[in-house]
């Protein structure tokens, strides 16, 4: 069975980081081998939570890891709260990468056009520090113009045209040193989504609708589904649709199970349809 090691927290709430990737990557038949960050009563985004974090206990694991000699076919990494969880990382990453190992990194950062109140410019570094070394990354709107030094407000100056092709352009700029999958969420016309994809200088796109608000772990779920799906041989193309597909129908369902008040920070009804991932190709 093909294994990812997903470097993430743990919420109890909120349905993001490791409880939205672990049954996404079961769901499509990949072993999912959790490296816990840290452990939060619920997500961030809600009025108050409690978290502890673990840092003290990602080298004894990975140690051990080590000691059980096992390998992976891919690694994911998310939310990092230091900088010193993004050099524990790469520790990680120069111990079990190899030239067959997908490397994932989702750079969370910011949202809006902003970082995150919690990340000072040395976690920023860090999470950059990963993404160069990343065979997939998928980040927002906002951490893409943070990965390519751009400026996000002039974004919405531009065109629907004239902006997807600056998110090309910073994607091939990103890729000049190594070349990398991108995929870019978030990017946002009145009553559609796009979703962007690039790969070996092809830029191409997923158009969904959108419904008013934010989800929680959304871009969680795209990367776990993706990168399994990418290691099992399905083209990325192909997988980012299928992403899309599955997140816009658990959004729908969120939305209408709830009569339009839902709160977003509660994630999405995916445990109702993820029965249907087990037949995919």
């Amino acid at each position: 069975m093909k294994k990812i090691a997903a470097v993430n927290d743990l919420s109890g709430f909120g349905k993001c980081s490791l409880t939205a990737a672990l049954p996404i990557i079961s769901a499509l038949g990949v072993q999912c081998c959790p490296l816990v960050t840290g452990v939060y009563s619920n997500q961030t985004d809600y009025e108050s939570y409690y978290g502890k974090d673990l840092t003290e206990n990602l080298l004894p694991c990975i140690e051990q890891w080590k000691k059980l000699n096992v390998s992976f076919d891919a690694i994911i990494t998310g939310f990092i709260s230091s900088s010193r969880q993004g050099a524990i990382i790469n520790h990680l990453i120069d111990s079990f990468k190899t030239e067959n190992t997908v490397l994932t990194v989702d750079p969370v950062m910011g949202d809006n056009g902003k970082p995150y109140k919690s990340y000072d410019k040395k976690c920023i570094d860090a999470v950059i520090s990963l993404a160069e070394r990343a065979d997939i990354i998928t980040p927002n709107l906002t951490e893409l113009c943070i990965l390519g030094g751009k400026d996000y407000e002039s974004l919405f100056a531009l065109s629907e045209k004239e902006t997807l092709r600056e998110v090309e352009n910073i994607c091939r700029e990103l890729s000049e040193k190594k070349e990398r999958i991108i995929i870019t969420t978030g990017i946002h016309f009145e009553e559609k989504i796009v979703t962007s994809v690039y790969e070996n200088g092809k830029f191409d796109f997923v158009v969904s609708s959108c419904h008013k608000g934010s989800f929680s772990g959304t871009g969680d779920i795209l990367a776990s589904f993706v990168t399994a799906q990418y290691i099992k041989g399905t083209p990325i193309n192909k997988a980012v649709n299928q992403a899309c597909r599955f997140i816009y129908e658990a959004i729908d369902l969120t939305v209408k199970e709830t009569g339009g008040n839902f709160n977003g920070a509660d994630g999405i009804n995916f445990e109702k349809i993820l029965f249907k991932l087990g037949d995919l190709k």
